[in-house]
């Protein structure tokens, strides 16, 4: 089973979005590994982001996550990290389709609510990043509902 990083930013933990992106992570069947909320630094936002950092939006990206705590968290299952940014809809929500995450909730894209992994390479280097203690381990007795 693959694992992806998801992340509500500032936006969606201020407009109490965070229990209705996990409802639909956990609807879909996958398995929440972990869960934190916190505030971080300039130089973790820097390294999360460091391949756009020679982008002309880059400071504001970084002021914007810089704005309030955010919501980490590590989902596991079959093609969790493809699907989970299905699920969180197109990086401009105006090309999100309706029942996406940010084709439900949100407009512009410098306020799109979340962000997810955009490969199993990049979703481990980002959980390391995030969660440096590891995530936990589990076996669920739910799988064989999930899973043929």
């Amino acid at each position: 089973m693959e694992r992806t990083y998801i992340m509500v930013k500032p936006d969606g933990v201020e407009r109490g979005l965070v229990g209705e992106i996990i409802k639909r992570f956990e609807q879909k069947g996958y398995q929440l590994l972990a869960l934190q909320l916190m505030t971080p630094s300039q130089q973790l936002l820097e390294e999360h982001y460091g391949d756009l950092a020679g982008k002309p939006f880059f400071p504001k990206l970084i002021k914007y996550m810089l704005s309030g705590p955010v919501v980490g968290m590590v989902w596991a299952g079959k093609q969790v990290v493809k699907t989970g940014r299905v699920m969180l809809g197109a990086t401009n929500p105006l090309d999100s389709a309706p029942g996406t995450i940010r084709g439900d909730f949100c407009v512009d894209v410098g306020k799109n609510l979340c962000h997810g992994s955009d490969a199993v390479e990049s979703a481990e280097k980002e959980i390391a990043l995030w969660f440096p203690n590891g995530v936990a381990s589990y076996k669920r007795t739910v799988e064989s509902l999930i899973y043929e």
